[in-house]
């Protein structure tokens, strides 16, 4: 049994919950492995690397549910007994005579570790059983993949105990109350330290709300995640495909010949930039040429002009109209447009999207193109749209809550319904064109400032112009955008990075992956 931290080497599938719970008894029937088995191996994958992330560690409080998750903190309990630990234990579940954890508590029993069962901790008892503990490590246990739902009010106050105990906190497999299909969090869940997940990851631990609450996130496949991912990938009804990248195997840029010039990579044509925004289009124009764009035109209102090109002379000026742009050679030569950073809402904004939407051309959609994409939609191919939660609500026509819901379900819905790729933005970014879907594992929480979606804009727009598969020039555009703004923040920290700073990361990044 291997543990690897996420984010991986190698891409690979991901699955939601329902995949692995329909799925993981069979296979390991297969490999002649009996369920409290497998369950001996989670439980000491998870001391394993208990003791690997806290060597100095003497004490923990080990709470286990009603499910396999309860039964993976039984053996973690028993093993570290036996390794010479203080260990405590508080059992959720009265009732083990017929779940497969039962074999698991009875060893634990044997072996003489200190077990307070829920039925002797009465209200207020349970939460200050927990405030009473004084030791280094809680363990969570309370519940596994299988969660769904509503934390019930006693479950919501022992999750509130726990986070505010000063003990590290590891959980087993998912934290309690995370939803290991969405990364949806209804109320509350655990704040882990660690996260030890096994035999394959679950997908809604690298999206949506997972960010806050998985800490450094482990997997260990116990020795079956191979033959289960060979097996899910056979079945007839596995239709729901999806991807993690990896950091060594992602879509490559095809070396430049030594005879390459500016006419065969192509022209790239950003337009926005309306009255008041002109540094929109100018991040994502810059981001451009920084990740090979050979020739950027950009068409803003002719109030931005002067503040567009100052400082970069590389960029060229198109005509300030739709008007004027519809009979210029530009719109004619551009292989591939940018429409939408600081567009803004007005007649010269939608004036000058509906002149892009005209043009068959392969196409970047982000900020204000999409909101007049959600008002009159329309169907394209050729287009990649780059939604954050509320304009992909707006494209829905839902709430941000329902998108944050099932941010997988909402990707999908976006590309079949619109057409090309979507991008759904935000923690754990996701790429789809409608059947499959790949998450994305760079970035951090210092991308929360203005402008980081029009450099995203930016750098896929010169991937189109590089790269013959858009699926792949949007993967490799995420990948990125996230990775040049980890190198920032693991030189300076997150806060107070801007989305210019990552000009200087891009250039070093295409190069790398060519």
């Amino acid at each position: 049994m291997t543990s690897s931290k996420y984010p991986f080497s190698l891409s690979q599938p991901v699955y939601s919950a329902t995949q692995v719970l329909q799925n993981e008894a069979l296979v390991a029937k297969k490999l002649n492995i009996a369920m409290p088995e497998l369950m001996e191996r989670a439980g000491t994958a998870a001391f394993k690397q208990i003791v690997k992330s806290w060597p100095k560690l003497k004490s923990m409080l080990v709470i286990c549910g009603k499910g396999n998750n309860g039964g993976d903190g039984f053996v973690i309990a028993r093993l570290a007994h036996l390794a010479g630990f203080n260990v405590l234990v508080i059992s959720l579940n009265d009732e083990l005579a017929q779940s497969n954890a039962n074999f698991a508590y009875q060893k634990l029993q044997a072996s003489g570790v200190e077990i307070i069962k829920q039925k002797a901790l009465l209200g207020h008892d349970l939460e200050q059983a927990i405030a009473n503990f004084s030791g280094e490590l809680i363990v969570d246990g309370i519940f596994g993949i299988g969660f769904k739902g509503q934390l019930s009010i006693e479950v919501k106050k022992l999750i509130e105990a726990i986070n505010q105990h000063k003990a590290k906190k590891l959980s087993i497999d998912i934290p309690s109350g995370l939803s290991a299909s969405t990364g949806y969090v209804e109320s509350s869940a655990v704040n882990a330290d660690v996260t030890v997940s096994f035999i394959v990851l679950k997908q809604g631990l690298l999206t949506g709300q997972a960010a806050n609450y998985i800490g450094d996130l482990f997997l260990d496949d116990l020795g079956v995640g191979a033959d289960f991912i060979t097996y899910v990938s056979q079945l007839k009804h596995n239709k729901d495909v999806v991807f993690s990248q990896g950091t060594t195997d992602l879509p490559r840029l095809t070396k430049r010949l030594a005879t390459s010039h500016k006419g065969n990579i192509g022209l790239l044509l950003a337009i926005g930039g309306n009255t008041g925004m002109p540094g929109a289009i100018r991040l994502a124009s810059e981001a451009a040429l920084r990740c090979g764009a050979a020739l950027v035109s950009v068409s803003c209102h002719q109030h931005s002009q002067s503040m567009v090109f100052n400082g970069r002379p590389e960029l060229m000026l198109a005509a300030t109209t739709a008007k004027e742009l519809a009979n210029s050679s530009v719109i004619n030569k551009a292989k591939v447009l940018i429409i939408g950073p600081g567009l803004s809402r007005d007649e010269w904004g939608e004036q000058m999207l509906n002149l892009a939407l005209l043009q068959s051309k392969l196409s970047v959609i982000d900020a204000d193109a999409l909101h007049f994409l959600s008002e009159k939609p329309q169907f394209n191919s050729q287009w990649v749209l780059t939604p954050h939660p509320k304009e992909a609500a707006d494209l829905l026509h839902c709430s941000v809550a329902e998108i944050e819901d099932d941010r997988f379900k909402a990707v999908k819905e976006i590309a079949q319904k619109y057409g090309g790729i979507c991008i759904l933005k935000g923690a754990g970014s996701m790429v789809s064109d409608g059947q499959k879907i790949w998450l994305n594992p760079t970035g951090n929480a210092g991308m929360a400032s203005g402008g980081m979606g029009d450099v995203l804009s930016g750098i896929i727009g010169a991937l189109l112009l590089q790269m013959p598969d858009a699926f792949k020039a949007a993967r490799l555009a995420c990948y990125i955008h996230g990775a040049a703004a980890d190198r920032i923040a693991n030189k300076n920290g997150q806060r107070g990075m801007l989305a210019s700073d990552l000009f200087a990361e891009l250039q070093h990044l295409v190069n790398e992956h060519e």
